[in-house]
């Protein structure tokens, strides 16, 4: 295994690099427009997604969340932290969602890809932080790869779930009139897919905030490196501080998301 890591880490440098490169330039745009962002527009932001996909009562509840942690003095930690999860969500998305679509469509590849799937979820977590830190060095792109192997799994195999899923007579209707594949699954599949491949993407975002805590041990900034900090000192109030941060992004994040798919949801039957 050391001598197959080494040829990896030998022979394809280049693209290693890139992977360094391109997760730099996503974690430090997203970080630096967050950064620039009033605190009281970031708040209004929350606020309104709070309001449009729950309810007006869930809008002031979360703003009430982001401004606690700006009194804590986390504001700057916690924007590092959305930085990395959304930046670990996003390429987990641009990978995750073909690989379940080429599973759904293959079941030689989905027989491949289900025992991949199984060891990624059942191997501790604490494992990805190794061949991390080998390739990637310390710092917050190895916690986006240990993250991004770490929150893949869910949305692979619900994409897949969810266009297996599709009723057959629907299919066969637009078989009929001519269809080919890739219009089936742009205008039918995808669209009567894409609430469970929501749920697929709320528990990838749920995954990627769980591992901020455990990336943080690979020199990720943000809320999980003030964590780390408190267990080192026994700071018990800082660890409160930052614990309760996460718990407040992780509500909003899951409510958010999960108002998605609802709206797709009713959306649907409304069409139907």
């Amino acid at each position: 295994m050391e001598e197959f890591v080494d040829f990896l880490d030998s022979s394809l440098e280049g693209f290693f690099d890139f992977i360094y490169l391109l997760s730099s330039e996503i974690i430090n745009g997203i970080e630096t427009t967050l950064l620039w962002m009033p605190w009281w527009t970031f708040i209004l932001v929350i606020f309104l997604l709070g309001w449009y996909f729950k309810s007006l009562f869930s809008g002031v509840l979360y703003s009430i969340f982001i401004f606690l942690i700006g009194t804590f003095g986390l504001w700057e930690d916690m924007m590092t932290t959305i930085a990395v999860v959304l930046t670990a969500v996003i390429i987990s998305l641009v990978i995750g969602i073909p690989l379940g679509i080429w599973m759904a469509f293959s079941k030689g590849f989905s027989t491949v890809m289900r025992p991949i799937l199984d060891a990624m979820q059942t191997m501790p977590s604490f494992v990805y932080l190794i061949p991390a830190i080998f390739f990637f060095g310390l710092g917050n792109i190895s916690a986006i790869a240990a993250t991004l192997i770490y929150a893949l799994p869910p949305v692979i195999r619900l994409t897949e779930l969810a266009i297996r899923g599709v009723d057959k007579e629907v299919i066969e209707s637009a078989q009929s009139f001519g269809s080919s594949k890739w219009q089936m699954l742009r205008k039918i599949q995808l669209p009567q897919a894409l609430p469970t491949i929501m749920a697929g993407v709320n528990q990838t975002t749920m995954m990627a905030l769980a591992m901020v805590v455990i990336a943080s041990m690979v020199g990720a900034q943000g809320l999980g490196e003030q964590v780390l900090v408190s267990i080192n000192r026994i700071d018990i109030s800082l660890g409160f501080e930052a614990g309760i941060s996460i718990v407040f992004l992780a509500i909003i994040i899951d409510r958010v998301t999960n108002g998605i798919a609802d709206k797709l949801q009713k959306h649907r039957r409304i069409s139907e």
